[in-house]
């Protein structure tokens, strides 16, 4: 919701540059003016506020999972978040960090990982209750 408002806010305010130039007869100075304004709210929501505004403001985001990999988790690390993808085809893990501006972004890749593969199943629920080897004692009386 708030990524909603700060949108409406730099259109209001770059509006406004053009509504009260141009009641002054200066449009071209307006019309500059509008798109300096949305030059300047871009940068600032893309190189601060977006991850800001998810993290602690409930804003909005996207991110597309690459092609072929499976979606494991997502973390946040200070105002970065971190997204876990798994891959099938090479058998491996990418923890994938978005940083702010995403000037900034690292990556792990962990080999041989598993994550989707079930554990090895335990002996004792392969058991039938016929076969059993332990007894339950009886109360002594």
């Amino acid at each position: 919701m708030i990524t909603y408002f700060y949108w409406a806010m730099v259109i209001a305010i770059a509006m406004g540059f053009v509504f009260i130039l141009g009641r002054l007869d200066k449009w071209k100075v307006g019309l500059i003016g509008a798109l300096v304004v949305f030059i300047i709210g871009w940068a600032a929501y893309f190189f601060h506020f977006q991850q800001l505004f998810v993290k602690r403001y409930g804003g909005v985001m996207s991110i597309t999972v690459p092609e072929g990999q499976h979606h494991i988790a997502a973390t946040w690390k200070d105002d970065n978040l971190w997204i876990e993808n798994y891959d099938p085809a090479s058998n491996t893990c990418h923890f994938n960090e978005y940083s702010k501006g995403n000037l900034l972004q690292g990556k792990v890749t962990i080999k041989n990982c598993n994550p989707l593969l079930p554990g090895p199943a335990s002996s004792s629920s392969s058991q039938t209750a016929g076969d059993s080897k332990s007894e339950i004692p009886k109360p002594a009386q």
